[in-house]
């Protein structure tokens, strides 16, 4: 499982450096027919996230324990919600939440019949934000995760993805099929995370030119890499509570302080009352959205945006799953829903709604300033032309730059963790972890800032960005298998794993001394 990414990998990055113009093309067309034939596919499979979830909160699957009833929390509920929180979308939310609201304005899809900076066309703009960003991505992370969880704590299954799948699929899950299984989704997943980073890398450099003056070049992206791969490497290695659980408390708290600045010195009541209105267009076109109905189907619009999402969420949902569900241990299923989905939804739709809201009202009352900006340098220029409007912008551009590098740091930590215990064996629950550990995350480190600083230097970040799009096809088809296998654990092996008791030399993810609520 650890070659056949690191071969595809960098082969990939050769390809695009040979000729990036055949690479690009080449993956242009394998996202374009991806999207196009399967488009209605992601569409329902989000859709029955969902609805699954939904169907598990109100089952008797919902009371029970991971880990078996005697199992105890390695995390209090707070730890336990920034860590899930800055693992997942954190770094999207900094990046998309201005950004976006300004391509859907001046741009609204030809289905909506809706005129361009019309007030129709910000509630629009600002419901797509909660279609993209809330229940829906995050209930596509909920069901992968929830079934390793079970699998592994309560049914002694291997820590992989084929883990819980061989409850579907039996012997065909093991062996080297369970390695294909692993080594794809751990490739679209490495893919994903160069490609992020890459993007992180942009933005804080776009960032240090904005507030400091300091040009940027290819060796200022060069440090700037270094600087977040040193310090997430450094964090994953040394332990959960050490590294993660400090840095994303840190940074849930930052996010919640910058909210409440954007709403108190933005226009507050306009923020407030497009929020409010656009919340209700979400509720009510919510299903006829998640299934793309009427003129929505086979819309450009709904697969360049709404569809691509979701097949970007499930690029990198079956391999986050694994530290997801690591780190629920002790607590039950349906508290499991409530952190994993709800409360990081609920946040989403408030820094959405925020951000949203104050970046379409400062675009109207500067002349269309920001959208100006975004023609001008692109989606990361966005956030920066808000805080230009703002008081005191050049201390909150720093503060900002500051949290963006902070938020790449606890999501590379969380991800590198899950990347190399794919690769060194399938664990199960009482084994001890190998020494090989940390060269094997300073390997993963090495090589992921390498692949996006190579990229960034070059026009080659957006070709990676679609090639781990392309794990969305069979992370579509693991979130379907992972669904199923809920349903089989409620229906075959529920006073199973009610009666689970995790053995006492059971893996304590960087052990159980953690503050417990």
């Amino acid at each position: 499982m650890f070659w056949p990414p690191v071969v595809l990998l960098t082969a990939a990055l050769a390809f695009s450096l040979i000729d990036f113009d055949g690479f690009h093309h080449l993956v242009s067309a394998a996202n374009q027919w991806i999207l196009r034939r399967f488009d209605w596919l992601f569409s329902y499979a989000s859709f029955a996230a969902v609805l699954l979830m939904g169907w598990v909160v109100f089952s008797p699957l919902g009371g029970v324990r991971i880990g078996g009833p005697d199992a105890k929390p390695i995390l209090n509920r707070w730890n336990w919600f920034s860590i899930t929180l800055c693992t997942t979308i954190a770094i999207g939310i900094l990046f998309w939440g201005s950004a976006e609201p300004m391509f859907h304005i001046k741009a609204p899809p030809p289905y909506t019949h809706i005129d361009a900076y019309s007030e129709e066309a910000s509630e629009f703009a600002l419901s797509s934000m909660f279609m993209h960003w809330t229940i829906t991505p995050y209930a596509i992370y909920t069901v992968p995760a929830l079934a390793f969880a079970l699998a592994h704590y309560n049914l002694g299954r291997p820590y992989s993805l084929s883990g819980p799948l061989s409850l579907l699929l039996g012997r065909a899950a093991t062996g080297r099929a369970g390695a294909v299984i692993d080594a794809v989704g751990l490739y679209a997943l490495v893919a994903g995370v160069a490609a992020s980073l890459g993007a992180g890398v942009m933005t804080l450099a776009g960032g240090l030119e904005a507030i400091a003056g300091i040009y940027d070049t290819t060796l200022l992206r060069f440090f700037v890499t270094l600087s977040i791969v040193a310090l997430f490497v450094a964090s994953s290695i040394s332990g959960l509570q050490k590294g993660i659980k400090i840095l994303s408390d840190f940074n849930t708290r930052f996010f919640f302080a910058l909210l409440v600045f954007v709403l108190a010195a933005g226009p507050t009541v306009d923020i407030l009352t497009l929020g409010v209105k656009s919340l209700g267009e979400y509720v009510v076109e919510f299903v006829p959205r998640s299934l793309a109905l009427g003129d929505r189907a086979g819309s450009d619009w709904t697969r360049d945006w709404t569809v691509f999402y979701f097949a970007n969420w499930l690029a990198w949902a079956p391999v986050t799953a694994l530290f997801l569900g690591r780190i629920s241990v002790g607590y039950t299923v349906r508290e499991f829903i409530l952190f994993n989905l709800a409360a990081p939804a609920l946040f989403g739709a408030l820094w959405m709604t925020v951000f949203g809201g104050a970046a379409i009202g400062v675009d109207a009352a500067e002349n269309h300033a920001l959208v100006a900006a975004l023609d001008a340098n692109g989606p990361e220029a966005v956030i920066y032309a808000l805080f230009d409007a703002l008081p005191a912008s050049a201390i909150i551009m720093m503060l900002f730059v500051g949290l963006t590098f902070i938020s790449f740091v606890t999501a590379m930590d969380s991800n590198t963790h899950s990347i190399t215990s794919i690769c060194l064996k399938n664990m199960r629950p009482g084994e001890k972890r190998p020494r090989a550990e940390r060269w094997v995350k300073i390997f993963w480190g090495a090589l992921i800032g390498a692949v996006a600083f190579i990229m960034t230097s070059t026009t080659g970040i957006d070709g990676v960005r679609m090639l781990s799009n392309l794990g969305g096809l069979p992370g579509l088809f693991i979130l379907i298998a992972m669904g199923v296998v809920i349903v089989i654990i409620r229906i075959n092996w529920l006073p199973e794993i009610r009666a689970a008791v995790q053995p006492a030399s059971a893996e304590k993810p960087e052990g159980q001394k953690i503050a417990v609520e």
